[in-house]
């Protein structure tokens, strides 16, 4: 039994009042995950430089190999880790996206669950990565009262003042940007869409919902 085998539906703290409906739920791929959130990549190349540089001293001194196989074993359990605290992360995330809110449903250890009412959505952005994948931060307006260290991974990277709540490396990102922007058009009939270009990285599909 897990701590989320209590949830009445999946990914909620609780059961749907009167009137609201789920648009759409979705978690992080967890290889887009590693990569983007746990920088796998960036810890691999980062070993087999040490393990380079290893390798260079122990032919250039005749040492031995030993320091050459410990850095890279080292490497090798570090990116493993990550890549396990990846796929733990993404399988105990839930995105929820309903007429009302969006749910943040995450936590390996500690289950957290956060609550973005679409009125209280300033903007929201896309970030595109490989084969559709993608990020979808949620700028929040008015004071945010969230946490970076709380929302971790979940959150876009470098706003520490300003943190902004983040549907991280999901599959069909730019589809679920555009649901998002709709249900918060939906909610603030007096905000604006932005066109989304399948081209570029970045985009903007909502905005001025604060100004409404």
């Amino acid at each position: 039994m897990t701590e989320y085998e209590n949830e009445p539906i999946r990914g909620l703290p609780g059961l749907l009042p009167p009137g609201e409906q789920i648009i759409w739920q979705g978690a992080p791929d967890w290889r887009m995950l590693a990569r983007t959130a746990f920088s796998t990549r960036l810890v691999a190349g980062y070993f087999l430089a040490l393990t380079g540089w290893a390798l260079v001293t122990a032919w250039t001194s005749h040492s031995g190999y030993l320091g050459v196989d410990m850095t890279f074993g080292l490497g090798m359990i570090a990116v493993v880790l990550l890549h396990v605290l990846a796929w733990l992360s993404a399988r105990t995330t839930v995105y929820t996206l309903t007429n009302r809110r969006v749910v943040l449903r995450f936590g390996i250890a500690v289950p957290k669950c956060v609550n973005l009412p679409l009125a209280k959505i300033g903007a929201v952005d896309l970030a595109q990565h490989a084969a559709g994948t993608g990020d979808v931060p949620m700028t929040i307006a008015g004071p945010a009262k969230l946490g970076i260290v709380t929302l971790w991974p979940h959150a876009r990277p470098w706003k520490v003042v300003t943190p902004q709540p983040m549907l991280r490396a999901i599959p069909d990102a730019q589809g679920v940007a555009a649901l998002v922007a709709r249900a918060c058009l939906a909610a603030n009939p007096d905000g604006r869409l932005g066109v989304i270009e399948t081209s570029a990285p970045r985009g903007r599909a909502f905005t001025e919902v604060a100004e409404a």
